[in-house]
């Protein structure tokens, strides 16, 4: 089986904060790969300030060089919005993998928030990464009154394969404060760049290796 690790998203742009989570959980985790779901449209974020997915994509490929990264917009292959139908569709179309599912604590603090989270952690491990800022609320979101009595021993972490869901480990990486929103504060229009220096007709997709558009 190859161990996968899934870092959904909308990359808007994609920053350091990725390469970390990423970098860490596979060390920890004992990851074969991470794939970076890059979201065509996030059901919780607003439309308004969202980057065109060219370009949010191409943040993704250049933000993930030189890692075991597979940048992908899948979702858009699979015809899933909710993260609980992707899982449900790579599971289904990758017999062959097994797949864990990193999120910051930010997410966790919101998880409750999203469709079927509970399937969602019925299907997989999870595995929450801290973030500066966000722990607090995360252990006292309502996601985690349900999620606290599934949660694994950190030291025990390379054992996820064999864990039986739901399962949730918390991971303790080296914090890197950088964020989408403050990266969009301090350039609103990062996107251009990236739209003038590419052709989004030449993009392929790092899984199903399709063309995007």
């Amino acid at each position: 089986m190859i161990t996968t690790g899934l870092l959904g998203g909308s990359f808007n742009p994609a920053h350091s904060g990725h390469r970390a989570i990423t970098i860490g959980a596979a060390k920890t985790l004992g990851l074969d790969e991470a794939w970076w779901l890059v979201s065509p449209g996030n059901p919780l974020k607003p439309a308004d300030g969202m980057a065109p997915l060219a370009a949010r994509y191409r943040s993704a490929q250049r933000a993930a060089r030189g890692l075991p990264v597979r940048v992908t917009a899948i979702e858009r292959d699979l015809g899933t919005r909710y993260t609980v139908d992707t899982l449900a569709a790579l599971i289904r179309r990758y017999p062959d993998r097994r797949f864990v599912w990193l999120m910051g604590a930010d997410n966790l603090a919101q998880f409750h928030r999203w469709r079927d989270w509970r399937r969602i952690a019925a299907l997989v491990p999870i595995a929450v990464v801290a973030r500066p800022g966000y722990d607090g609320a995360a252990h006292r979101a309502p996601a985690m009154g349900w999620l606290r009595r599934f949660v694994r021993p950190a030291d025990q972490a390379r054992n996820w394969t064999r864990w039986r869901t739901p399962a949730l480990v918390l991971l303790e990486l080296p914090p890197d404060p950088t964020s989408a929103t403050g990266l969009r504060a301090a350039d609103p229009h990062w996107h251009l760049s990236y739209e003038k220096s590419f052709n989004p007709k030449a993009l392929r997709d790092g899984v199903t290796r399709r063309p995007l558009f």
